[in-house]
C-alpha cells in the first residue's frame, strides 16, 4: 500500500521535495539493499538521500532502473534524487567533475538536489578513516561557484549545502553576495 508523503514546492523549477526522505548510508553494504529501495517505492518513498561517500550509490541507481523497469514508478521525475559532493573533489574544477561521476554511478541524467556534504576538503589520495595530514581548508568561493555552474549547465535543478555550522553559512552567504555584487559591478560598466 503506498502512503502519500507529504511535499513542498522547492522554487522555480515546479517540482516540490517530499518531506520524508530515505536515507542510503550504509556500512557495510547489505545485499538486500536494493530490495529494500524497491520496498521503500512501493510504500510511496520518492526522495532518496545519497552521497558519492557512500557505497550505496550504485546500488540506488541499479534499484531505481529496477523500479522503473517494474512500472512502480512512470518516470524518473516521479522521484526526488539528492546526492553530495565528496571531499576529494570540494576543489574549484573538480566539483563538476564530480557531479558527473555521481550521475554515471547512478545512472541518472541529473540530480534534484546536489549539496557541498561538508565544509572541508581533503587531498585527492585520501581515505577512511580520514588523517589529520590529508585535510585542506575549503574554498568557499571556488567551490560554490562551481555548484552555481552545476545548476546553471542543468546537472543539478537546485544546489545547497549540508553539515555546515551557523558561522560556515555566515561565511559561505557572505561568499555568495560578494560574488553577486561583483557581477552588479562589472555589467554596470
Amino acid at each position: 500500500m503506498r502512503t502519500a508523503i507529504p511535499e513542498e514546492p522547492l522554487g522555480s523549477t515546479g517540482k516540490s521535495i517530499p518531506l520524508v526522505g530515505f536515507g542510503t548510508v550504509e556500512y557495510p553494504l547489505n545485499e538486500a539493499f536494493k530490495e529494500r529501495v524497491l520496498h521503500a517505492i512501493k510504500l510511496g518513498y520518492r526522495h532518496f538521500d545519497t552521497a558519492a561517500a557512500y557505497p550505496s550509490e550504485q546500488p540506488l541507481g541499479e534499484a531505481l532502473t529496477e523500479a522503473l523497469r517494474l512500472g512502480l514508478v512512470q518516470s524518473g521525475d516521479e522521484l526526488f534524487i539528492t546526492s553530495k559532493l565528496w571531499l576529494t573533489d570540494s576543489y574549484r574544477g573538480r566539483v563538476i567533475p564530480g557531479l558527473q561521476k555521481t550521475l554515471k554511478t547512478l545512472g541518472l541524467e541529473y540530480l534534484d538536489l546536489y549539496l557541498v556534504h561538508f565544509p572541508v576538503s581533503l587531498i585527492l589520495e585520501a581515505t577512511c578513516p580520514v588523517k589529520p595530514e590529508d585535510i585542506r581548508s575549503f574554498d568557499y568561493e571556488g567551490v560554490w561557484e562551481e555548484m552555481e555552474k552545476c545548476q546553471e549547465l542543468g546537472p543539478t535543478k537546485k544546489k545547497g549545502v549540508s553539515n555546515f555550522t551557523c558561522k560556515k553559512l555566515e561565511r559561505l552567504l557572505a561568499t555568495m553576495l560578494l560574488q553577486k555584487f561583483i557581477l552588479l559591478s562589472i555589467s554596470w560598466r
